[in-house]
């Protein structure tokens, strides 16, 4: 190793034996593996849509024997990171009495995630003329993988820790839609294109509601910092509201009403009766002709290939500047 690399080993070394911070060496060591959640990630979609988000299915026949074997083997990786994530590596036996709890409690709740999720499918089928099938919807939409990424990790927040976010934020990094274990959302959730949502930890989202890109549902301020821990931050979402594209719903005493429309780009901060149509006033567009350009013919190719005169070359009156000329001329 040469000087430079051993130089910056050293230093890096001895920033591990900082305290406070990133430092935390000892607690790295139990902590569950990103790697380990997104491969369980990986197997819990294709326990929702088994043939479509992995190998396609040889015959229905396969179907109990490999649903056994997938449900066994995200039972063993799983109870591994429950362990982790509860800070026991390796487990005493209440750890591992508590990881069993855990994981058989959000097994059982995977056919009800399942039914819901069809929900959410029938939804997106309806509510988007550009969708042909339910097959287009689970093998091309990204808003019905994060939803059904989130629908699962719902179901173990606060119940371990880090789990739940590493899993929302798998389906964050791939679809590009933030949605926050934490929130509460109903059935028929429909996120139309959706790069750029945003659903906060306390947002509650009621049925039949559809979203387009780019909406956001936030805290009115975070300036208290850990204060606000534990409260209602993010707005309420009543039954049937649609909200467009680039709309912002600030604030956890802020509810839009059952059944209202909320254009795009609004702003809103204050709380909407039911059945309201939210929008911005339309301002004037003015649309004129533009001015026509002049137009320009391609150079001359003979006059491009021209040389250049050499500095040292005679120079023609032509190429003289006027006061040139003018002083030539008066020589003259």
């Amino acid at each position: 190793m040469n000087s430079t690399n051993r130089d910056a080993v050293d230093e890096l070394l001895q920033t591990y034996g900082e305290t406070g911070g990133i430092n935390y060496l000892a607690a790295a060591a139990s902590l569950p593996s990103r790697l380990a959640i997104e491969a369980a990630c990986t197997e819990l979609m294709s326990l929702m849509f088994p043939g479509f988000r992995s190998e396609a299915l040889v015959s229905s026949e396969d179907l109990t024997d490999i649903t056994r074997v997938r449900v066994r083997r995200l039972h063993a990786r799983l109870k591994t990171e429950i362990c982790r994530s509860l800070g026991k590596v390796p487990p005493d036996e209440p750890t591992e009495a508590k990881a069993e709890e855990v994981l058989s409690a959000f097994l059982k709740g995977l056919p009800a995630v399942r039914r819901l999720l069809w929900t959410d499918i029938d939804a997106a089928y309806e509510g988007d003329p550009a969708s042909k099938s339910y097959e287009e919807i689970i093998l091309a939409y990204p808003a019905l993988e994060a939803i059904a990424i989130y629908r699962m990790a719902h179901l173990l927040y606060d119940k371990v820790p880090l789990i739940p976010r590493i899993m929302t934020e798998w389906a964050h990094s791939r679809t590009g839609i933030d949605i926050h274990p934490g929130a509460e959302i109903g059935s028929h959730f429909f996120i139309d294109h959706g790069t750029g949502v945003v659903v906060g930890e306390t947002t509650k989202i009621g049925s039949h509601v559809k979203l387009y890109q780019g909406v956001s549902f936030i805290a009115r301020s975070l300036g208290a910092g850990r204060a606000l821990r534990g409260q209602k931050r993010h707005p309420t979402i009543e039954d049937g509201v649609c909200i467009y594209a680039g709309t912002t719903i600030m604030g956890g005493d802020t509810v839009i009403g059952a059944n209202s429309t909320i254009g795009a780009n609004v702003f809103l901060t204050k709380s909407v009766p039911p059945n309201s149509l939210v929008y911005y006033e339309e301002k004037d567009v003015a649309i004129v002709q533009k001015r026509k350009k002049p137009i320009t013919t391609a150079p001359d190719e003979s006059r491009m290939n021209m040389r250049a005169p050499r500095k040292d070359a005679a120079t023609t009156p032509a190429s003289m500047s006027k006061s040139k000329r003018k002083n030539k001329i008066t020589k003259r």
